[in-house]
């Protein structure tokens, strides 16, 4: 497994506003299931905005995360995201009782 944290210098965006931008979103991400994408966490505090994503590989996120997606986002955000990739080995999966660990069943 592989995450991704895009992180976008932006304000905060109040609660409602950062909901509604991120259903609108939404669909892409669920889309990219297909390609790799197990899951996304939006982000929104003070330092920005942005998201916390979980790929099955980083072949996967690497795919996503091109020259043509960064200067999509800097023109969204009039600001340049940053992406912080990092192995993950194992995941703690409180809600579903799990341990996963990359390549057991």
């Amino acid at each position: 497994m592989f995450v991704a944290i895009v992180q976008i210098p932006m304000s905060k965006r109040p609660r409602d506003a950062a909901i509604e931008a991120a259903r609108k979103s939404a669909p892409t991400y669920s889309a990219l299931g297909a390609k790799g994408l197990l899951r996304k966490y939006y982000l929104n505090g003070e330092e920005g905005g942005g998201g916390v994503y979980l790929w099955e590989s980083e072949a996967a996120a690497r795919a996503w995360y091109t020259p043509d997606w960064e200067r999509q986002m800097e023109a969204r955000f009039g600001a340049k995201p940053r992406v912080t990739y990092y192995d993950s080995h194992v995941v703690v999966d409180n809600e579903a009782g799990t341990v996963r660990v990359e390549g057991e069943g």
